[in-house]
This record gives structure tokens, C-alpha cells and sequence, in this order.
């Protein structure tokens, strides 16, 4: 879990905003800055929202919102914070930047039908630095249903993230309590059972399970699993933030 993510309580020597403002004008800087660098400022504003849609990192939604005086509508990118303790913060970039890909696609290009990543979709991936991959990696399928991702060295995204995190960029507020749960085998999105029309949803992709390793509060025994690299803090207000320790 990160450790940029706790603060003993909601006022901070950082700043004054109140959090709602501080995470929600993180993710419009981050899709105002990729705006510029990766699309010429050519994306329409949508609605960022922070969405728990389950084992799902995010997903676009076409004219999801509607004015409810001039009735002017506008799209919705989700992301779902659930992840933003457990991730990189590239990861949360390169959601935001996926779902970027699909808003440019529904304006400029032409959408398959819902959900499913097309050869026009994964050749705007590739060119502004993104390659598609099914499984996140080298060698997977760039067009299907579950698609993620991965950053390629030297490519617009890395530069336009470099400058972008040169200039102090973070995501502040982290959800306590992350899911530990593997990706599933198809999307799946309350918003869709609802009958969203959902152009795009993103999964993360299910790692090696048996590279996972259990975790234990020296204070109060609470677990946790995730990948040996984490970092993780008690949430438990008796605990002090205490560090988690690898348990056998």
C-alpha cells in the first residue's frame, strides 16, 4: 500500500483544499495535461468520476450526462479509486489515458460495439505510446474484449508522464481498505447492469497468485495479501499506522 496515502487527520501541512476538490482536480490535471501533450487538445471536457466498479480500473461512457438546465450532455471517464493504494501511480496514468483513447474514438473515429478495443482503437494506443496487449505484456492479442496495457520506452505517454510528474504531480487520497481480489475472466460493471452504455471498460489482468504474500499488523494481527514490493499500513486508529510485516 502506498505510503503517500495517510495522514493522521483530514487537515494537512500540504494544503487547505478540502479532499473532495484536492482528488478530484488531480484527475482533471491529469486529463487536461495528456489533453495537450498526447491529443492537441482536441478531447471535449467529460465527467471524471470516481467509481467502485468491481475488479474493473476504470471505463468510458458516451454522453452519460446530461445538463439538467441547457441539456447539453457530456461523456463520463471513471476511474476506480479501490486501486490507487495498490498500483503505481503510472498504472492510474495509463487508465486515464486509456479511457482517453475511447473518448477520441467516439468524437473522431468509429467505436465497434460496447466494450470491445478495435484495430482503430489500438492503432491510436500504439501511436501516442501505449501498446495494447490482453495481457498487459509483451506478446498478448492488441484488439478484444479485456484489454490492458503497457507503457512503451521513449513513447509520448513516458515523455508527456515524465514532464508531467516533474511538476510535483500525485494522486493524495487512497482508499484504507483495497480489494484483494484476481481480476475476473469477463468485464464486469454494475453501471452495464444498469444499462449504461459502457463504449469501454478496463480490468486489471490477473497476475501469478503465487507471487502473492500475506502481510501482518505487529499490533492488532489484521492481514493482508498483495505482491512482496508493498508497502502497507494499518488503517486500525489503535494501531499508529503500523507498518504491515511479511508473515509466514
Amino acid at each position: 500500500m502506498c505510503n503517500r496515502c495517510f495522514v493522521q487527520n483530514n487537515k494537512s501541512e500540504a494544503g487547505s483544499q478540502d479532499p473532495t476538490t484536492q482528488a478530484y482536480a488531480e484527475l482533471q490535471r491529469a486529463f487536461d495535461h495528456y489533453n495537450r501533450s498526447l491529443f492537441a487538445g482536441e478531447l471535449p471536457y467529460c465527467l471524471i468520476t470516481m467509481q467502485r466498479e468491481k475488479r474493473t480500473y476504470g471505463y468510458f461512457s458516451r454522453r452519460r450526462f446530461v445538463h439538467t438546465v441547457d441539456q447539453r450532455s457530456t461523456d463520463e471517464i471513471a476511474i476506480n479509486p479501490s486501486y490507487f493504494a495498490v498500483v503505481p501511480l503510472l498504472e492510474i496514468l495509463q487508465t486515464i489515458v486509456h479511457e482517453m483513447v475511447h473518448a477520441w474514438q467516439a468524437h473522431f473515429g468509429k467505436p465497434s460495439r460496447p466494450g470491445y478495443h478495435n484495430q482503430e482503437w489500438a492503432e491510436k494506443m500504439e501511436a501516442i505510446g501505449l501498446m495494447p496487449s490482453s495481457t498487459g505484456a509483451p506478446g498478448g492479442a492488441r484488439t478484444g474484449q479485456k484489454m490492458a496495457d503497457y507503457p512503451l520506452p521513449g513513447g509520448p505517454f513516458m515523455l508527456a508522464t515524465d514532464e508531467l510528474l516533474t511538476r510535483d504531480f500525485q494522486i493524495s487520497w487512497c482508499d484504507r481498505f483495497p480489494p484483494t481480489e484476481a481480476a475476473p475472466t469477463r468485464p464486469t460493471s454494475s453501471a452495464a447492469a444498469m444499462g449504461a452504455a459502457l463504449t469501454a471498460v478496463l480490468e486489471p489482468v490477473a497476475g501469478d497468485r503465487s507471487n502473492r504474500v500475506k502481510f501482518r499488523c505487529p499490533v492488532c494481527t489484521a492481514q493482508a495479501w498483495g505482491k512482496p514490493s508493498l508497502r502497507l499500513l494499518c488503517g486500525n486508529e489503535a494501531c499508529d499506522l503500523a507498518a504491515l510485516l511479511p508473515a509466514s
